[in-house]
Order: structure tokens, then C-alpha cells, then sequence
């Protein structure tokens, strides 16, 4: 069993906010091979006292003992504000916010805690060699976490971020890193293990109303969620990105976890940008030898092992299976 630390930003049940990161953790919570241990929140697609209610009302209504501790609050030197005005109010701007007028919200439930940084930091090092830091939202809280435990980068033994785009339309950066381009730098280049899941790959999956209506087809309190919730985020999608469907970033993630099958990676020099300018937060990657090497310093990059094709069909059945091993 792998034992599994979550650093999100869920939105489920608050309208206009991405799901993916719930259904990331539902399928870790159904799937016997993974162990998770905490829960941890930051501000990114919602800000991180909304995903910390978002997590705990999760795992109260399944009665679990999961630790949901919240962290940053904003990032490291990235100014906020453009980011929450456009990822907190675009969905009332879009006159779409009625998707979700048949979805209750979380349930006004405070976090555990308050210091994701130190929960995280201290769990790793306690545990040396034995923790995946699953982190499907911006950096802040495990930058914050390395820079308060330096043993942290040897002590984890992977962290697995969903977060960068290199190659796709219609993108210049992605949320998670262009937030906080400052921790993603800091993380790539901690010298932990890192395998990184961008946008470029995640954008290759699907889940269409029919998949979700399939896949929570048991009669449980963690399918029920995932169909409520995931039902609106759906509609949005198709109305907003002209898709069949949403994508399901994070639960990528999870799923690679799981069975790595479910997505083939190369390993790569991997860096992004920090200077101010349209650039700022967006991740580039090369491999070696370059074929071009002037004004390219040696040994440029972090080294990185970068997802970059999935199987839709594979991890639709994965979490199908997991779904279904849940007792109605």
C-alpha cells in the first residue's frame, strides 16, 4: 500500500470551480492501494479556506478520520488578485453560475488545522522514504514545507505534481505554476524525485455525462458526491472549452499512482519562468544533448520525469473499479 499525502484546491460544489481535484482525492479514498494520510489545501482554483471545507465536509459525510489541515493563503511573491478576480467571479461574468443552483454547497466545517507547510514537512521526515506527496494545486505549501524541513526533498519518496504546459494551443501558462511561479521553481529544483503531469497530457483525457452517470453507478456517500458535483463542472466545461465533456487533470494524478500504464512520460530538463513580462509562470522543457546550445548555461533545468500520453480509456476503467469495489 502506498501512503499518500493530497495538497489540493477542490472546488466541488462552488460554482465555476474545477472539480478533478475531488475526484482525485474520491479515487484515492476508493482505491485499496493507496493509504491517505492528509489532506492539505492551498489557494489556487479556489481560495484555500474554501477547499479546506470543500476536503473536511468530504470526510465527514464519509465518517473518516482524515486529517484536512489549510495552508497559503496566497503565494509566495505573486500578486493574487487578477487571479482570484478572474478564477472566483468568471463564472457570473459568463451568466452560467445556475449549473450548480440544484448543488448544495460544503458545509461550513473549519480545517483541523491551519499550517499545511509544517503538516507536511513533518509527516515526510518522520517518515522517511515512505510518503508520495500527491500535488495537484499551486507549489506554496510544499515550497513553504522545504524551506522549513531541508531534509524533505531526500526524506519524500516522490512527489507527483499536476502542473506546467509546454506545447498547447490556447495556453501560455497553466494555474498551478503560472499562481506560483516562485514554488514551482523551488520544488523542480529541491532534487526530490519529481514526475510532472502537465497540461499537454491532461487535456488528453475525458469524462463525458455518460462516464459519470457509468462510473457512480453504486449507490454510496463518495459516488454521490462525485456524481453531484462533477454534474455541473461538466455542463460548464462544454459550454466554456466546446468539449464533449471535462477534463480530468488530477485524477491523472491519482491514477498514474495506480497503474502506470495509464500514461507513458520521457524524462526532460524542466524549468520555468520567473522574469515579469506574458512569460511569467510559463514551464519549458528540453532534452539532451541540444542541438543549439548558445546562451543556454550548463546543466539548465531541473530534471523531471514529464507525462505526455495517456490512455483515456484505461483510466476511465480505473476509476470505474475502484468506484465499484465501494459497498452501497
Amino acid at each position: 500500500m502506498k501512503r499518500i499525502i493530497i495538497d489540493c484546491d477542490p472546488g466541488n460544489g462552488i460554482a465555476g470551480a474545477n472539480t478533478d481535484d475531488g475526484l482525485a482525492i474520491a479515487l484515492a479514498l476508493a482505491s485499496p492501494g493507496l493509504s491517505l494520510e492528509l489532506i492539505t489545501t492551498v489557494a489556487g482554483n479556489t481560495p484555500s479556506d474554501v477547499g479546506a471545507r470543500v476536503a473536511k465536509d468530504l470526510i465527514v459525510r464519509l465518517g473518516l478520520a482524515i486529517p484536512v489541515v489549510q495552508g497559503a493563503t496566497r503565494a509566495l511573491q505573486e500578486d493574487p488578485a487578477p487571479w482570484r478576480e478572474t478564477l472566483d467571479n468568471r463564472v457570473n461574468q459568463l451568466a452560467l453560475g445556475s449549473l450548480w443552483q440544484d448543488v448544495p454547497p460544503p458545509a461550513a466545517l473549519a480545517a483541523d488545522a491551519f499550517d499545511a507547510a509544517d503538516a507536511i514537512g513533518r509527516l515526510i521526515c518522520e517518515h522517511p522514504g515512505e510518503i508520495t506527496l500527491v500535488a495537484i494545486g499551486p507549489l506554496t505549501n510544499v515550497a513553504l514545507a522545504m524551506q522549513r524541513y531541508p531534509a524533505m526533498a531526500e526524506a519524500v519518496a516522490e512527489i507527483v505534481i499536476m502542473g506546467g504546459v509546454f506545447a498547447l494551443d490556447d495556453y501560455i501558462k497553466d494555474t498551478n505554476f503560472g499562481l506560483d511561479p516562485e514554488a514551482a521553481h523551488q520544488v523542480l529544483h529541491s532534487g526530490a524525485a519529481v514526475t510532472l503531469v502537465p497540461m499537454d497530457v491532461t487535456t488528453q483525457t475525458l469524462l463525458t455525462q455518460q462516464d459519470l452517470t457509468r462510473l457512480t453507478t453504486v449507490d454510496h456517500p463518495l459516488t454521490a458526491f462525485v456524481r453531484d458535483t462533477l454534474r455541473p463542472w461538466i455542463d460548464y466545461s462544454i459550454a466554456t472549452r466546446q468539449l464533449a465533456g471535462c477534463w480530468i487533470h488530477d485524477a491523472l494524478v491519482v491514477a498514474w499512482l495506480l497503474n502506470q500504464r495509464v500514461a507513458s512520460g520521457i524524462d526532460y530538463q524542466v524549468d520555468i519562468e520567473l522574469r515579469p513580462g506574458a512569460t511569467r509562470g510559463k514551464s519549458w522543457r528540453y532534452r539532451q544533448p541540444l542541438r543549439l546550445t548558445v546562451g543556454v548555461p550548463e546543466g539548465c533545468g531541473a530534471s523531471v520525469h514529464v507525462l505526455h500520453r495517456v490512455d483515456n480509456a484505461l483510466l476511465l476503467s480505473i476509476i470505474e473499479a475502484a468506484f465499484k469495489r465501494l459497498k452501497a
